[in-house]
């Protein structure tokens, strides 16, 4: 079974098929700059042979037509004809309350998905208009919405309830929903496989940790908090993204520095995080080498990062009464040791204790704690692809 697996941004589109029998990714690629002049079609197959096209895609109906192109070419291509591919596996950023897991999209489905653009209008607009260039495409494959928000559905009340007049939650469904979950379940999941203990009966800390950072307590296999909140704003400092910070700044900007939505929505999350601490750049790499070099406040964005990171691990494992598991994902919890250390230091009251020599390690499956350690602290690469595969299969059958 051929899957194709798609991310639809507003002015790109990432793509991958995979064969699901082997779970190989047969070709990957992006199209980009979609609708904005200049667009380009890149594709690497599995052998490593790359594809390149500079066309000009209007839209992404254009798009989906390049991918098709781009896996059908008769040079670079890894399939014969559309034909071949079996369904369609959509990345969906919002489900709202009404997707608790993965489901078969239909009419009645995107209709749900629009109606949740107001929770995510940077994404959902996007996703939807991908969904609907592929059925334009190929109205006859199946297709399924994953969404980064079904896996945290399972977080109890007390923890996605916010301290705001209980009307705002009955009539706006304003309130904690996370995200990055397909990316939690996967990582948990692999996790306890290489643990080779029951899913069911681990007590996790999943730290997701990129340009975009989250963090998720996975208690007997499902989501019981997480640190994203309302919208991907909260929780952690990130590479632009402020995180969690004090409600109150906002009405000091608006009665005091004449700030108005517009302004605010690019301070906090194209103008803050890391960046707006050093001064320097959204790039831990470059903020490293800043460090590295002298420069206090890129020092000091990292410390804070690093600080927080660490609150949110201890009190996930209070929250869940202890912690089996700690495991590090994204780009850079994949790739930075120096993060991993940092923030794992000071944690042995817990149980975590981690090898430096094992932590020097980029990009793989790594058990990196030392032999006598408590919790187990892991490095597994995401593969929030192949997990949409998956549900995929698991809902459409081989």
């Amino acid at each position: 079974m051929k899957i194709l697996v798609i991310n639809t941004g507003s002015s790109s589109l990432k793509y991958q098929l995979i064969d699901t029998e082997k779970e190989i990714v047969l070709a990957k690629g992006l199209c980009d700059r979609i609708g904005l002049g200049g667009s380009i079609v890149k594709q690497t197959d599995h052998t490593g042979k790359s594809y390149k096209k500079e066309i000009e895609l209007h839209d992404h109906n254009e798009a989906i037509k390049e991918v098709i192109n781009a896996l059908t070419d008769e040079e670079f291509g890894v399939i014969k004809s559309m034909n071949e591919i079996s369904s369609v596996g959509h990345r969906v950023v919002h489900g709202g309350e009404k997707f608790y897991k993965s489901v078969v999209i239909d009419e009645e489905v995107i209709k749900a998905i629009e109606e949740c653009i107001v929770l995510a209008p940077l994404h959902n607009g996007p996703n939807i208009t991908g969904i609907k260039a592929c059925k334009a495409i190929m109205p006859d494959v199946p297709m399924v919405a994953v969404f980064d928000t079904a896996f945290h559905q399972t977080m109890p009340r007390e923890a996605f309830i916010f301290a705001l007049p209980y009307s705002f939650y009955e009539e706006g469904r304003i309130r904690r929903y996370g995200f990055h979950g397909t990316s939690h379940k996967y990582v948990s999941e692999r996790a306890a496989a290489l643990l080779n203990k029951p899913y069911e009966s681990l007590k996790i800390v999943t730290c997701h940790l990129g340009n975009g950072s989250s963090i998720c307590a996975v208690k007997n296999g499902i989501s019981v908090d997480t640190s994203m909140g309302y919208t991907p704003l909260d929780g952690v400092p990130m590479g632009t993204r402020c995180g969690s910070i004090d409600p109150a700044i906002i009405t000091y900007l608006i009665e005091h520095k004449n700030y108005d939505a517009a302004m605010l929505d690019d301070l906090l999350n194209k103008k803050s995080g890391v960046l707006g601490i050093s001064g320097v750049s959204s790039d831990f790499r470059d903020l490293e080498e800043a460090a590295l070099n002298g420069n206090e406040r890129a020092r000091l964005a990292l410390d804070v990062f690093v600080y927080q990171t660490k609150k949110y691990i201890g009190s996930y494992a209070a929250a869940m009464g202890g912690i089996d598991a700690l495991v590090f994902t994204a780009g850079i919890g994949e790739n930075n040791s120096l993060i991993r250390e940092k923030a794992t230091s000071g944690l042995e009251f817990l149980g975590i204790e981690i090898d430096p020599e094992k932590n020097n390690v980029r990009g793989k499956e790594m058990d990196i704690s030392k032999p006598h350690a408590k919790v187990r602290t892991l490095v597994i690469p995401t593969n929030e692809e192949l997990a949409i595969s998956r549900e995929t299969v698991k809902l459409l059958g081989r």
